[in-house]
Formats: C-alpha cells, structure tokens, sequence
C-alpha cells in the first residue's frame, strides 16, 4: 500500500526511534548511541545498535538494520501498511485514503491470503474434534480435566487419521497448492505429492497478540514421533518471536507473567484463573521471546518441570531474562513434574501459595550449583565458593552486588569480606564491567578487491552521515558515480542532494526503498565500522585527531582509486568510461596533496 511520502515522514519523526524499539529491547546508552541485545538473531554481546540522531538501527552481528518502520515490520511481522498504521495511531497522526500499487496489492494480498488458510485451517480442525472421528482427540482433551469453555477459548481441535483431509478442504475453498504449501499446513513429497503435515493429533492453534492464527502445535495420539510437531516458520509466523498464550496473557493486568513449557501447562493455568501465563513454542526460550514479555510485564516466574531438562531450560532462561532486563523466580512444583499436574493435585489456592513463595533466581542458580558440590569436603567446598564469586561478578551494579553477597555469605556461612575478596580476584582476571564486545569471526576470510572497494565506499557514506560538514571538502573530488554499485550510487546521490540544501536525513532515505533487504543495505551503509582503526565511529573521541584526519583522507582516495580501476575495465565497452578515468586520474592526483580537515 502507498500513502504520500510526506506522511510517511511525519509518522517517522513523531516516533523516536529509541523510545520505540526501548519498548522492545533493553537498551543503554554507549557514546553517541544506544546498545542492546538484537532481538532478530540469539546473542549474549550486545551488538544491536539504535542511533537517536540518525534514527535508525543495525546490528554489527548480523546484518538486521533499518529505520522505525523497518524495525516494527520485522519484530512484529507486519507488512509495511500495518507497521504505518500502528505507529500513526501511536503518534495520533490520521492517514489518508491510500493508493495501491500493483506490486504493493500482491504483497499484502498474499500475506493475508496466508492467514486465511491458517484460520481455515483452525476451523477445520476445530471441527473434527466434535465430530465423530475427533473422539479420540476429545476424549484426550477432557481426560486432561479441560472444560468445554476453555477448549472453545483455545479453539482446540484434531487433524484426522487420514493423510490429505485438510488440503482437500482447503483446495476447495478456492487456494492454490503454492500457498497452501506456503502456509505450513500441508508438505510436498515428490513421490506422492501433497498431502497433510498434521495427522492423528489434537491441535493447538497458535495467535499472535492480535488474535490471528499463524501457525500450529500438534500433539501425537497413542504411539507416534515426533510426540509434539509444530508449524515451520512462514512469512506470517517466526516462533523465536511469539508466545503460546501471549494473546490473552497481555490482558490479564497481573504484575507478572508465567513462563512454562507446553501448550497444555498454559492452558491449565488459564483454567484455574492464572491468566497471565505463556510457553515458548516448542523451542528454547530466546531474547526475542524475552523482549516481547518486557512490553507487558517486568516481572516473570518460572514455572518448567521439576526433572533435569526442566532445570537446565530455567537455569538457561534465568540469563535471558536478566540480559532482557527482566527481574525472574523460580516455582517449586515439587514433589509433582509441571504446573497442570500440581493444579490438578493440589488446586489453585495451593498454586497460588507456591506462586508468592517463588524463589530468587540466583538463589535458585546457587542452589541448583550446590548440588554438584561436597560442602562437607574443604576443597570441594572452595570451588564452590569460587563459583559463586564468578557469579556474582555478571552483577553491573555495585549495590545489588553487595547485597546478594552479604545474603549468600550469610546462607553458605562465608566471611563477607573472604568472599569479596573472592568477587575481586575473579573480576580482575575476567574484566569485570568490560565494554561492549562485538562478534568476531573465527575463521579468517579473504578480501577480494570488490568487496575491499565496496568496503569504502560504505565507510565513507557512514562517515559523511556522521560528519555531513566533510562533504563540502570532497565534493569537487567525489560524486555519486563514483560509487561503482548500482544501490550506493543511488543512495550517495540522494545524500548529496539532500547535503546541497542542507536537509540530510538518512532515516527518511531509507523509507525511499521498499524492499525489504534493500533498507537492511541501506542501514548498513550507515553503519559500517572503522574497524581498520580499531574503534567503533562513534568512538572516535578516544582517537588521536591527526589518525582520524588520516583515516578519512585514506578513504575518499580508495573510493576514487577504485572508481578510477573500475572506469579503465570498462573502457572497452563503455566510450564515456575513458574520460571518467582520465578526470578521476587528475583528481586523485589532486586529493594527494590535498589535507582534508576533521574540526
């Protein structure tokens, strides 16, 4: 969908890019810029990047990067419409009537297109549970003491025993194989074509926050692998990014959430009143998942099974949640395995009870660590101490350290000071409230000569976007067609547009681009690190001031030297490249001796 461009950037400007993604991701403020955990890809550096002054992100780990519509089209898998319209009605900024493109039409006509069959889909399997062949699956349902009021909520349903029910009903509603394939209902097999992904199970429909089916879990009846199948990832449904039961969750007005396991953990714990719980989906727990808990609650409890897996997945949760900025317990379901198993044995008051007693969840690290440690054996017992001290050391605050200090030295019978001075050594050696460190490759990969003069030309438009007053000292020597990719080019003429009447607006250049990996590149342009200096740009008050100058002077002349070596290869195909060289010659000559000052 198209809506003038003037509207586009007034919707832009009224949502500040870090108030915006602040809603999402945990962020602090390092130099210039603020940095938090990328919520597109698992991380446990910090290397997600939002600018305030350019209004844009890019994450230096891999790749994501963007303006403030980019950003909520993707976290919020929405398309480019729906991402304006909720960012308008958060701006209080009305839309007009907009007009369709043909290729903009197809783009949202699929994609809904893909929800359609996903809510045919649950309709059908809704269906099949109240139908004579679904009785095994609402037997199943109500063995596991489920009202009919909670099954209707959770529009429960079976797939049939037999292989192609759904794609026969879903064909006849008039949808092509393609998008039936697209959506994750159905697979393709060369041998025997088409035919159901989910058979024999009881279902879960899995919504979005908006109440729409993106996707489906599937529970096996009798014997069968996998016990549990879920929908692939499609163009309406990521999994690292939505939560079972999140839909109603966000409504329940409890100061907490309640994360468990499994769908029928959620749905349980519905049941009996606790409204405020979700499940990952059939996945670890990710910072994605974590983030998207941080705009309804501050506070989460833990609640997984009691066995092995399950404290391994709370222990790996517990540093997800504190990296996300998320205060978490943990719930003692003991002597039973998971929450619907304790409701159903011990009720909800008794739930609730264990709900309030929740234990701290680095009381609960300690402990769970304790067990693989003699504490009657003095040796045994040091490491475990030095443990703890490593431990303590991931705390940034120096209050909230000392008092988790103080409280475990009086639990484990420590001197206070002894384990200071344990906290210290090991800080020391481990570097302690270090800055942030960015991902570095492992393997070391070769350069080609295209992509090194790729590479400058990047770093000089990230340059000049940062320090728009250098254009006026390189404008005689450089130009747009000096930038030998189509989309550089493209965007360097633009920049210098907009630096000619003193207008440069990078987020708002990125708006101009509708493909999606279009804006990632353009981001990225933005954003390209000097790391040939060692330093991040927004560093670069830590250089010396003579490097920096250096530094950019070697860059402008690479940018022109590799525009000069482009134009002669073109030579022979090209009659207007033979001049472009010989004038690129002259101004490298001239940008020699030329000093290009920073201040």
């Amino acid at each position: 969908m198209y809506y003038p461009e003037e509207i586009v950037e007034e919707v832009r400007q009224k949502n500040d890019i870090v108030d915006v993604i602040s809603g999402y991701v945990s962020l602090k403020k390092k130099g210039g810029n603020y940095f938090g955990l990328c919520p597109f890809h698992n991380e446990k550096s910090a290397s997600f990047s939002v600018s305030q002054g350019k209004q844009m992100y890019y994450c230096f780990g891999c790749g994501a990067g963007g303006n403030v519509f980019t950003f909520i089209m993707n976290y919020e898998n929405y398309s480019f419409g729906e991402a304006i319209k909720m960012l308008a009605d958060k701006a209080g900024v009305t839309l007009p009537e907009y007009e369709d493109s043909k290729e903009n039409r197809a783009k949202e006509n699929r994609r809904q297109k893909l929800l359609e069959i996903n809510k045919e889909s649950a309709n059908y399997f809704y269906y099949q549970l109240r139908s004579p062949q679904g009785r095994v699956g609402y037997d199943y349902f109500k063995n596991r003491m489920l009202s009919e009021e909670t099954m209707k909520k959770f529009a429960l349903g079976y797939s049939n025993k037999t292989s192609n029910d759904l794609c026969n009903y879903l064909k006849h509603k008039g949808f092509s194989d393609e998008l039936i394939r697209e959506s994750g209902v159905a697979v393709f097999n060369e041998k025997y074509g088409m035919s159901d992904k989910f058979w024999n199970r009881v279902m879960f429909p899995i919504q979005d926050s908006n109440h729409r089916v993106i996707g489906f879990g599937g529970r096996v009846m009798g014997e069968g692998e996998p016990k549990y199948l879920n929908s692939p990832e499609t163009p309406v449904f990521d999994k690292s990014r939505n939560l079972y039961g999140l839909n109603y969750a966000r409504t329940s007005r409890k100061n907490n959430m309640i994360l468990c396991e499994g769908y029928m953990d959620v749905i349980a714990m519905h049941q009996a009143g606790f409204t405020q719980a979700v499940a990952s989906l059939g996945t670890s727990f990710t910072s994605g998942q974590a983030n998207l808990i941080r705009r309804y609650a501050e506070n989460v409890i833990l609640s997984y099974d009691s066995d092995g897996a399950g404290v391994k997945a709370a222990l790996r949760a517990i540093g997800i949640l504190k990296e996300a900025g998320i205060s978490g317990k943990v719930l003692n379901l003991e002597p039973y395995k998971d929450p619907d198993e304790f409701i159903k044995n011990m009720g909800p008051e008794e739930f609730q009870k264990r709900l309030d007693q929740a234990e701290n969840s680095f009381f609960y690290e300690i402990r769970m660590l304790q067990r693989d440690y003699d504490l009657g054996d003095p040796e045994s017992k040091t490491k475990f101490y030095n443990e703890i001290a490593k431990k303590l050391c991931h705390f940034s605050e120096e209050v909230e350290r000392d008092n988790y200090l103080d409280a475990i030295a009086r639990k484990y019978s420590i001197a206070p000071e002894s384990m200071k001075k344990l906290v210290i050594s090991h800080a020391s050696r481990e570097g302690m409230g270090s800055g942030i460190v960015r991902p570095k490759s492992t393997a070391p990969k070769k350069v080609t000569p295209q992509e090194n003069g790729e590479k400058m030309q990047r770093l000089l438009l990230t340059w000049i976007s940062d320090y728009p007053d250098v254009y006026g000292q390189i404008k005689q020597y450089i130009t747009p067609q000096d930038f030998t990719t189509e989309l550089y080019s493209k965007v360097a003429e633009i920049m210098f547009r907009e630096l000619e009447n003193g207008t440069l607006n990078p987020a708002a250049i990125i708006s101009l681009f509708t493909d999606e990996q279009q804006q990632r590149e353009v981001a990225r342009l933005f954003n390209t690190k000097l790391d040939h200096i060692g330093k991040d740009m927004e560093d670069d008050s830590l250089q010396n001031h003579g490097e920096l100058e250096k530094a950019f002077h070697d860059i402008v002349m690479k940018v022109k030297q590799n525009s000069y070596d482009y134009n002669l290869s073109q030579m022979g195909s090209d009659i207007e490249a033979g001049m472009r060289a010989i004038q690129a010659k002259k101004e490298l000559e001239m940008l020699a001796k030329t000093h290009i000052s920073l201040d």
